[in-house]
């Protein structure tokens, strides 16, 4: 009987290694993430615009029809697995940026981000989430739309990066202002996030230390 017994442990425990195990490692459901769950109530809001025909303040119906492709990608990279966003830095300056916090495991959603920099002519390295760039409070960027016309914003705000784009910033060098595709990218002001968005200049963060992890050359 006790070695019934003995035998028996040996095979829950072992059935509990083998089962339990993958569960924990799995990532969480992309369901659960609240972006995710932004998004899919944006695209249920503009469908049943359509639907029934409704106006939007500042859409057309081809811009609520564009809007819906745009925002069905992003779902569309959520559930393929593509959890993360990547930056690319062609701006001839260092980019402040935001990513997973160092305290966070890979495989744990978190709505904080860490500071980063980002060195010119790099992109960070793919599966390493790109959450967002902050815009240096004495610069100026301009929101490039499909038909390439754009608004000039003032520094001091950070661009959130969606979920399975790759957003490119660049400097016009006529004019010396930051170009980035709006597609999809929403601005956020200090206090409409609980990350740490600073109040300062280019030149502070030129002389900061290059640390954000990009992809080999």
């Amino acid at each position: 009987m006790k070695n019934f017994k003995y035998i028996l442990m040996v095979v829950v425990l072992l059935a509990s290694l083998v089962f339990a195990q993958p569960s924990l490692a799995d990532r969480p459901e992309y369901s659960k993430n609240p972006d995710y769950i932004t998004l899919t109530q944006q695209v249920n809001i503009l469908k049943m615009a359509e639907k029934t025909q409704t106006q939007l303040e500042g859409y057309t119906p081809e811009q609520i029809d564009q809007k819906i492709n745009e925002l069905e990608l992003q779902k569309y990279a959520f559930e393929s697995g593509i959890d993360w966003g990547q930056c690319t830095n062609q701006t001839g300056k260092t980019l402040a940026i935001y990513g997973p916090e160092p305290n966070i495991d890979d495989d744990e959603y978190s709505e904080g981000a860490a500071l980063y920099f980002l060195g010119n002519g790099q992109t960070t390295k793919d599966r390493w989430n790109c959450k967002g760039v902050y815009l240096a409070n004495d610069s100026t960027a301009l929101t490039l739309g499909r038909d390439k016309q754009g608004q000039e914003l003032a520094g001091g705000f950070v661009l959130k990066v969606p979920n399975g784009t790759n957003l490119v910033l660049k400097t016009n060098p006529d004019t010396g202002v930051i170009e980035f595709n709006q597609a999809g990218t929403k601005i956020l002001k200090s206090g409409e996030v609980n990350w740490f968005i600073p109040n300062v200049s280019q030149n502070i963060i030129d002389a900061r230390a290059i640390n954000a992890p990009t992809k080999k050359a």
